[in-house]
C-alpha cells in the first residue's frame, strides 16, 4: 500500500504513467488541474506587458496551490493512491517565475507563507508524506517534442522556449537538494515511451514494484 506522486518536466508524460500506475496498483489518481484550469492558458498566452499588468504567474501560482494542497490532502487521507505531480513540486515553479520576474518579492514572500502554513498542516494528517517519488528526467530535446505531441495550442508559442529551457536546467537540481520528502525512483523519458509502447509502460511499472518492495511496501 503506497502513496505515489509522479514528478518532472512539463511534457514527460506524468499524467500517463500516473494513469498506468494506478491501474496497475489499483489506487486512485490525482490529476494536475490543467484542461479546467481557467488561468493557465492566460498564463502562456500573455504578453510581458500584460503579465505585469494582470499578475497572472502569480495567480497561476496560487490556483494550483490550491488545487494541489486539497489534493494531497485527500491522497495522504489513504495510503493507496497516486498523484499527477504534487505540492511539493509547485515551490520549484513559482521560484522559477519570481527568478524570471514574473513573480515579485513580495508575492513570492506571500506564496512561501502560505505554502509552509499548508505543509505544516499536513503534519496533522495520520500519513504525513508519500512513499515514493517517480520522477520523470529527459534531455531538452525530449522535452520539447513531447510537447509538441501532445498539442495544447497555448504550449506551442516559440516565445516559451526560453521558459521551458530554464525550468528543465534547474529542475534536476531542485530533486537533489530540495525534496526530501520521500524516497525517488528516476525513470529515463529518452528512453520510454509509455503511450506507444505497452512493453516500456510495464517496465515503468515494474520499476515501481520492485523499488517499493526494497522500501518493504506491498
Amino acid at each position: 500500500m503506497s502513496v505515489i506522486v509522479v514528478g518532472g518536466m512539463i511534457g514527460l508524460g506524468k499524467s500517463s504513467v500516473s494513469k498506468i500506475l494506478g491501474d496497475a496498483l489499483c489506487s486512485e489518481v490525482f490529476y494536475e488541474s490543467v484542461e479546467d484550469n481557467p488561468i493557465l492558458p492566460l498564463f502562456y498566452t500573455a504578453s510581458e506587458e500584460e503579465i505585469q499588468a494582470k499578475r497572472y504567474p502569480f495567480l497561476l501560482q496560487l490556483y494550483f496551490l490550491d488545487t494541489r494542497f486539497k489534493s494531497i490532502k485527500k491522497a495522504l487521507g489513504s495510503n493507496k493512491n497516486v498523484l499527477d505531480r504534487s505540492i511539493y513540486e509547485d515551490w520549484y515553479f513559482a521560484k522559477v517565475n519570481k527568478d524570471l520576474g514574473r513573480i515579485s518579492d513580495l508575492e513570492f514572500q506571500v506564496y512561501e507563507s502560505l505554502l509552509d502554513n499548508m505543509m505544516e498542516e499536513l503534519q496533522e494528517l495520520p500519513k504525513k508524506a508519500p512513499d515514493l517519488m517517480v520522477y520523470l528526467k529527459a534531455s531538452f530535446e525530449t522535452v520539447l517534442y513531447r510537447i509538441g505531441l501532445r498539442g495544447r495550442d497555448f504550449e506551442q508559442d516559440v516565445a516559451l522556449i526560453d521558459y521551458y529551457r530554464k525550468l528543465w536546467e534547474g529542475y534536476d537540481e531542485w530533486l537533489l537538494n530540495h525534496y526530501k520528502a520521500s524516497d525517488v525512483l528516476i525513470i529515463d523519458m529518452d528512453k520510454t515511451d509509455v503511450v506507444n509502447n505497452p512493453e516500456d509502460a510495464q517496465k515503468v511499472v515494474d520499476q515501481v514494484k520492485k523499488k517499493l518492495s526494497e522500501m518493504g511496501i506491498n
